[in-house]
């Protein structure tokens, strides 16, 4: 076919690529257009138009032979726009044929358009014409036709999604990435250009640096609401840590090494930094995070409709094509800037089902809470801390629960999913999760964990620890109260209703449990214990272990771990413990579970024997001996075999290669402290030698020498 045509063999020249397990030739862009398609080597057009009707081109050579004479540095680029509408019409419908898993159209060529129009050089082509203007010398820029723009930008998105290489192809060209960035500036090319460099950098290898795109400050500074909530689908992928898909990336031998090898900061926390000094960003996204939604009342059948939608639409810039539409009687109207307000006001977005609007909002908020939580997370935590309290984030999610953020029905079971994992949960779902996770993430370990409640309840636990005769706890006591919610219930309160209605075996206990987990880490408080075993949140958990016939293992090692905060060193805990298992059935029942799993439950184990330790030392106090004499789970640990068993166990389930305890101690100290336990000096009490007779240490000897 190439010799027909008078160019190299692709089978012996050209680059070879695969798909669906067929080689195929990738003709460069020069190939092509330019020497099969110039002047001066014309081909006979009945000869194309023979070969084409063979192959099943689709007149996609001729189209973009059409489209390289037609776009030279000085033609009219209005014929180069009828030639590229005629190209997109076939490559949308190519890609619509994709997105709908309805293939049956383009199996039926040997290779799809889209692969054709790569193959014969249509992405090169594409490129060089869209970045035209930037390489003229002249010091006025020549402006492109933005309907060129976007039908460009839509011809490689579709190419995208039917053709596996191009994504990869684009990703690679570092100049071509950036270059986009600079058509976001223009708002009829935004939403294009959005969708594409989402694409290509949710495959892009190396993660791009923010800091090299041109003026990004004043890039975002000039983005509306909307367009900030896009972008932040695009910064999730900058912002965080590449999964490299190894398993052992997380054991403390691995994070000692990666110490080891490079001390800087990470391309994602430079991008973390390069966020954090755009004057205003923050504080817009707490705005977008916390913005309500008008709701028409009595919607009917919304779940159907949520899912229902969600069929076909599984990307928030998709449904922008559509609210985009319903803006546009708007900014004819209107000179005021595309806000929420604005938005709010246009008659055609109330034409829009209820359903999408609000689904439209929702898969917003995912992108933007994902976004806050790596902030949360990374090494300027404290710096974001000070912000989100600041612009009152906490305060306004707590006005949107209800509402919005867990409405009155429940959605279909689903699997737990992991911190880096892609899944296809629905937007409601995902809502909920990344809701939790920004919770765990701003409670854990520091101060601003009080922001959760409201001012009647912080007087709560000012009064549990006056009542206690202790002091109150220095953040309770630092705690702005401007800042914390308003209204009857704060955010914690509300999370502790809804997940005591949550079913036994929904994934949402897991994520919930992690959260109110992550309010009780650091330093144990008896007045947040308190506050929380006042709202039957034991009780709740040992239904789950014990009643609930819950099967999932990550959903039980969350009881477990948050059971163990709840308990730890609490002498009115254990007390309640006793009361719920007060037959040996219930207590047969939590051992087992206990048990059976050893590696999920052993926090919870830890944390049992370390209270144990402590009221034994506690025999003054009344309370504390008759909950010793009392509490069958004390009881049951204070007896030495018992202790020896869960030990010995515990020592033999790990090992230094799967350690994965976050516990903020050094490996150096690890190493440090197995080898004082290991000691010859038998008068040391930190020697573990110390405590074994003589004749044992020798058989011990004899055993290792056999």
């Amino acid at each position: 076919m190439a010799t027909l045509l008078g160019l190299e063999s692709p089978w012996t020249g050209g680059k070879r690529s695969v798909r669906n397990g067929n080689i195929t030739a990738k003709i460069r862009h020069s190939q092509i257009v330019g020497r099969g398609f110039s002047r001066g080597t014309q081909l006979p057009e009945a000869l194309l138009q023979e070969r084409d009707k063979q192959a099943k081109w689709h007149s996609i050579p001729e189209l973009l032979q059409k489209l390289h004479e037609s776009s030279h540095p000085n033609s009219d680029l209005s014929h180069t726009h009828s030639v590229l509408k005629e190209l997109s019409s076939l490559l949308s419908m190519e890609a619509m044929s994709f997105v709908t898993e309805d293939r049956k159209s383009a199996q039926e060529s040997t290779f799809p358009i889209t692969y054709t129009f790569d193959l014969f050089g249509g992405v090169d082509l594409l490129v060089e014409i869209l970045m035209r203007p930037t390489l003229t010398m002249q010091k006025k820029k020549p402006k492109m036709n933005d309907d060129l723009v976007n039908d460009c930008l839509s011809v490689l998105y579709n190419c995208c999604i039917c053709t596996e290489g191009v994504t990869k192809s684009l990703a690679a060209r570092d100049y071509f990435v950036l270059f986009l960035f600079s058509l976001m500036t223009n708002k009829k090319t935004f939403l294009q250009t959005a969708t594409l460099i989402e694409d290509i950098l949710g495959i892009k290898k190396a993660m791009i640096q923010l800091e090299g795109i041109a003026n990004l400050s004043g890039l975002v500074q000039s983005f509306d609401q909307q367009q900030l909530a896009n972008f932040c689908r695009i910064l999730s992928v900058t912002v965080s840590e590449p999964d490299v898909g190894n398993d052992d990336k997380h054991t403390l031998l691995a994070k000692n090494a990666q110490q080891k090898k490079d001390s800087s900061l990470s391309r994602a926390e430079v991008n973390q930094v390069t966020l954090l000094n755009i004057p205003g960003f923050i504080e817009r996204l707490c705005k977008l995070a916390t913005r309500k939604v008008s709701e028409a009342t009595g919607a009917s059948n919304f779940l159907q409709e949520l899912e229902d939608w969600y069929t076909w639409l599984d990307n928030a810039l998709v449904l922008d094509a559509l609210m985009q539409m319903a803006t546009e009687e708007a900014e004819h109207t209107s000179t005021e800037s595309s806000d929420e307000n604005s938005l709010a006001t246009s008659p055609l977005r109330h034409r829009l089902p209820q359903s999408m609007k609000i689904v439209h909002e929702i898969m917003y908020k995912v992108e933007v809470l994902y976004v806050l939580c790596v902030l949360l997370m990374g090494s300027h935590r404290n710096q974001v801390h000070k912000m989100l309290a600041e612009f009152h984030l906490i305060p306004g999610l707590n006005n949107l629960f209800d509402k919005l953020i867990w409405r009155k029905y429940t959605l279909s079971n689903h699997v737990v999913h992991g911190q880096n994992e892609n899944c296809d949960c629905s937007p409601e779902i995902s809502f909920k999760i990344q809701f939790l996770r920004l919770l765990q993430s701003f409670s854990e370990h520091h101060e601003n964990k009080y922001l959760l409640l409201n001012s009647q309840e912080l007087n709560e636990l000012s009064a549990i620890s006056l009542k206690a005769n202790i002091p109150e706890v220095e953040a309770l006591v630092n705690t702005d109260r401007s800042l914390v919610c308003d209204g009857k219930k704060g955010l914690l309160t509300r999370l502790l209703t809804v997940m005591k209605k949550e079913p036994p075996d929904s994934s949402f206990r897991f994520w919930q449990a992690r959260a109110v987990e992550s309010f009780l880490r650091g330093a144990t408080s008896y007045a947040d214990q308190m506050f929380l075993l006042k709202r039957g949140l034991l009780e709740n958990m040992l239904f789950g272990i014990i009643d609930s016939g819950c099967k999932s293992k990550d959903v039980l090692q969350s009881y477990f771990d948050l059971l163990g905060e709840l308990m730890k060193f609490n002498i009115d805990a254990f007390k309640r413990f006793n009361i719920y298992v007060s037959t040996d059935n219930k207590f047969q029942t939590f051992m087992s579970q206990i048990n059976s799993s050893l590696v999920d439950s052993n926090m919870l184990v830890r944390c049992i024997i370390l209270s144990l330790d402590r009221f034994e030392t506690q025999t003054e106090d009344r309370k504390v001996v008759e909950v010793l004499s009392e509490c069958c789970l004390l009881s049951y640990l204070a007896r030495v075999e018992n202790r020896l068993s869960f030990l010995f166990r515990l020592v033999n389930i790990i090992n230094v290669q799967t350690l994965t305890q976050s516990s903020c101690i050094p490996f150096s100290y690890w190493n440090e402290t197995v080898s004082v336990l290991l000691g010859s000096d038998r008068t040391s009490l930190c020697v573990i030698a110390s405590y074994i007779d003589e004749p044992f240490m020798d058989l011990d000897r004899d055993l290792l020498e056999c």
